[in-house]
């Protein structure tokens, strides 16, 4: 049956055809979605049209409106009917009338009604009254009576809402954050409202809202369709259970999904956080944009003024990274950026962004989506890095994340990713879902990298530790064999893989084993040590289990529960020192650091050499047209790393913060560094310290190496007065820091050397760190033997060998208070 002859049913039946013709609509299993919406929708009008012109007299100066869902054509099956009844206000009484004829048939149908009778004054005082009324009206259509004072309203009711769009647009956004704050995140829910919830259909309207006020609009692609996929799940809900609801229950969803024709509920779960997380990743641009637009009218009469009633101000514009900047609140791509030849900016990008606490503009996601090519497998070292820096953002990191997935984006970079994105997980105890949840372990993950000597690995293995869900059989056992491959095509090394692996494959274990074991049985304990197999992995294990459950939900973690779980890795920390490995031997000096030590022996003074780094940008690529595997070609050219910088210069002190001042003096990048001490040839006294320490500029070029020479000379003899330096760059230009880091941590590290005591830090990377630390380490009166200094995302991993002043190691209690003297001048 057609439409139209459902229509002329009920048009030769009255009432009672209305009602008949609805029913067989409804349960005709044929038509469903927006073709069954859109019936619904005529029958309605036809049939309330009829009644209308039914009265006798005909009325004058009234008119039928649809208004709200009605209004938009969204009729569900148990929807409420949203009419106005519009007069002029010249005859109350037949009005009156009317109405009684309008609304007795609809209730004596059962039908719920939401109705009003106002002139288009009273609608529009009602209307800036009431915010829920204006958006009703903004969505009115004609059905019935005079035309024109349908037509005068919505003009006037739009114009209303333009005027006063810079008033009521906060007010909307603040009514949206209230209902999302009391009905949460509909991409998470097990047991969503489909329409209160964030992300939802009153979000979907609110947007719509937006764009009629002309000041924002939304991102347009995918939101009709997530919209229409929403109003699918609630027509079936409706048709299952034969109510007007909009909550999404537990033990109605298998019975919804076999209505839409789905597998089953966790596919018709996904499909609702899809479309939710579309409609909530455009409120999210589309509020950003509004407030954007605010501030700037709040602002232009005042510019205006400043500059005499003419000129226009430029956006201000602040480098973040290497083709990155910040304008207007947001992280956008820097004018000279070419994603094309970038494949890393993605995740430069993304990186800036969380640890400036800024959104990734919609603008820059969208141009890297379509035009940056694909990473080389393995990732170069600077993707690795920043990828880290980015899961080591803390809470920031959610939002960026966000903007890069709604753009496909991660999936691109990681393509295992799309088998657990919305993927829904059917535990009370679960607060996400399985994507939200790795992300969510890797932003607990970030606060712990101070516990742990390898903070990348941790933040990784947080990335991945549930990747297996998306897959049959154990989610571990699966997952170990899906972060090996994910973490060497990361450009992990074959051991970090390993560590990795195991942590992913064992990431329940000590949880579970402290939680139904008997740790006072040795087995119990020797079968933990065997599974983790040394302290480096144990620690990072430990921190692992604590962020995974911290990200669970309050039911997955308590001070019991951390309790247990200390006591065992304590049992099982003892087990494993008792086979420690040997201690490393010093590496033979090359034979270009040992001409480079001559050198600064014979001159007196610090010689260094520069070395440029570098590795193919772009892995085997296979294209069908010549032209473009010429441009493939092309591109796998080598691109620079960094620059590996030698010093070798006589021993003595100051030389550790005197280096690391002048590189920060020069917007240098310290990613990793060794400091150690060259005996001198047979016959001679003294040692020349040699500092290899690979380097990058955090912004344009690297400076030449007679450039670093005179100054390490200056900053040797005390004339470069490095401290003050640093401090009037940054009073002129501080840098802008979103990321509330975990704080620092200096600790001792025990039995690490027979020759010299290990002090180990661990802290956020920043400018002039490295310079700080070894201006405190001279302050306190101790010799640096070596140090090792590593950067893994934005933290920094450092450790330095130090001796008394006859290079005998630091007594227990001196130790300490060195360590403590570190930590509180990293505090300051």
């Amino acid at each position: 049956m057609t439409s139209t002859d459902v229509t002329k049913e009920a048009e030769d039946s009255g009432p009672g055809g209305y009602a008949a013709a609805r029913l067989r609509l409804l349960t005709e299993g044929a038509r469903s979605g927006p073709p069954r919406r859109t019936a619904l929708a005529e029958l309605t009008d036809d049939w309330l049209s009829d009644l209308f012109a039914a009265a006798s007299p005909p009325p004058r100066g009234v008119c039928l409106i649809a208004v709200g869902g009605y209004g938009r054509g969204e009729l569900s099956p148990r929807s409420d009917l949203d009419l106005l009844l519009l007069h002029d206000g010249s005859d109350d009484k037949a009005v009156a009338a009317l109405a009684d004829r309008l609304w007795y048939p609809v209730w004596d149908l059962g039908l719920a009604l939401d109705h009003s009778v106002r002139t288009a004054a009273q609608a529009r005082k009602t209307a800036g009254e009431d915010l829920k009324v204006q958006l009703g009206l903004l969505d009115a259509r004609h059905l019935a009576g005079d035309l024109g004072l349908t037509a005068s309203l919505r003009t006037a009711v739009l114009a209303d809402w333009r005027n006063q769009a810079p008033r009521r647009l906060p007010e909307l956004q603040e009514l949206c954050a209230g209902r999302a704050e009391r009905q949460g995140e509909l991409q998470y829910l097990l047991e969503p409202d489909l329409k209160e919830a964030r992300g939802g259909l009153r979000d979907a309207t609110a947007l719509r809202a937006v764009a009629a006020s002309w000041l924002a609009d939304a991102p347009r692609e995918g939101l009709a369709d997530a919209r229409r996929r929403l109003l699918d799940v609630r027509d079936a809900l409706h048709l299952a259970t034969g109510r007007a609801t909009d909550r999404l229950a537990l033990q109605e969803q298998d019975q919804v999904a076999a209505e839409l024709g789905l597998l089953d509920a966790d596919t018709l779960l996904r499909q609702v956080y899809e479309a939710a997380r579309v409609i909530s990743y455009a409120g999210d641009v589309t509020w950003r944009e509004v407030g954007r637009v605010l501030r700037a009218r709040s602002v232009r009469p005042r510019l205006r003024a400043l500059l005499g009633g003419g000129g226009k101000p430029v956006a201000e514009r602040s480098p973040l990274a290497e083709g990155v900047v910040e304008q207007d609140g947001e992280v956008v791509l820097a004018r000279t950026a070419r994603p094309e030849r970038d494949p890393v900016l993605p995740l430069r990008a993304a990186a800036a962004a969380a640890q400036a606490g800024l959104p990734l503009s919609l603008h820059a996601v969208r141009r890297l989506a379509a035009s940056v090519r694909p990473l080389p497998a393995p990732w170069p070292a600077e993707a690795r890095e920043q990828l880290v820096t980015l899961l080591g953002s803390g809470r920031p990191t959610v939002e960026v994340w966000e903007a890069l997935e709604a753009e496909g984006l991660i999936t691109r970079l990681l393509p295992d990713w799309e088998r657990v994105r919305c993927r829904p997980q059917r535990n009370a105890v679960h607060l996400w879902t399985v994507d939200r949840h790795l992300i969510e372990t890797a932003v607990r993950a970030s606060g712990f990298t101070r516990r742990v000597h390898r903070p990348d690995l941790l933040l990784v293995a947080a990335l991945l530790h549930d990747i297996g869900k998306g897959w049959p059989g154990d989610h571990s056992v699966v997952g170990e064999t899906i972060a090996r491959d994910v973490a060497a095509r990361i450009g992990f090394d074959r051991a970090d893989v390993g560590v990795v692996a195991t942590l992913v494959r064992h990431h329940l274990l000590l949880v579970e084993t402290a939680t139904r074991r008997d740790l006072d049985d040795p087995a119990t304990v020797r079968a933990v040590a065997e599974a983790v197999g040394t302290e480096h992995t144990l620690e990072l294990l430990h921190a692992l289990t604590e962020a995974d459950a911290l990200a669970t939900g309050p039911a997955a973690w308590s001070s019991w529960r951390g309790s247990l779980v200390a006591d065992l890795v304590k049992r099982v920390s003892a087990v494993l020192a008792g086979d420690r490995p040997a201690e490393p031997e010093a590496a033979t000096p090359t034979a270009e650091q040992e001409r480079l030590a001559v050198e600064a022996f014979r001159t007196g003074g610090p010689v260094l050499a520069l070395r440029a780094q570098t590795e193919p940008s772009a892995g085997p690529h296979r294209a069908a047209d010549p032209r473009q595997a010429a441009a493939a070609e092309r591109a796998a050219d080598p691109e620079p790393l960094g620059v590996e910088l030698l010093i070798a210069v006589p021993d003595q002190a100051g030389v550790l913060p005197a280096v690391a001042g002048v590189l920060a003096m020069h917007r240098l990048t310290v990613r990793t560094a060794e400091l150690r001490s060259l005996p001198l040839p047979d016959g001679v006294e003294g040692s020349v310290l040699l500092l290899d320490w690979r380097v990058a500029a955090e912004y344009g070029s690297l400076p030449q190496a007679t450039r670093l020479r005179a100054d390490l000379v200056r900053a040797l003899d005390g004339s470069l007065d490095i401290a003050g330096r640093l401090a009037e760059r940054d009073a002129a230009y501080p840098r802008r820091r979103g990321v509330e880091p975990p704080p620092p941590r200096v600790t001792v590290a025990p039995a690490a050397s027979r020759l010299a005591t290990v002090i180990e830090v661990r802290a956020q990377d920043a400018p002039g760190l490295l310079f700080r630390l070894g201006r405190a380490l001279e302050g306190a009166g101790v010799r640096v033997r070596s140090a090792h200094v590593s950067t893994l995302g934005a933290n920094a991993v450092d450790a330095f060998y130090v001796t008394r002043g006859e290079g005998a190691p630091l007594p227990g209690d001196d130790a300490a208070f060195v360590a403590r003297e570190l930590e509180e001048s990293l505090r300051a």
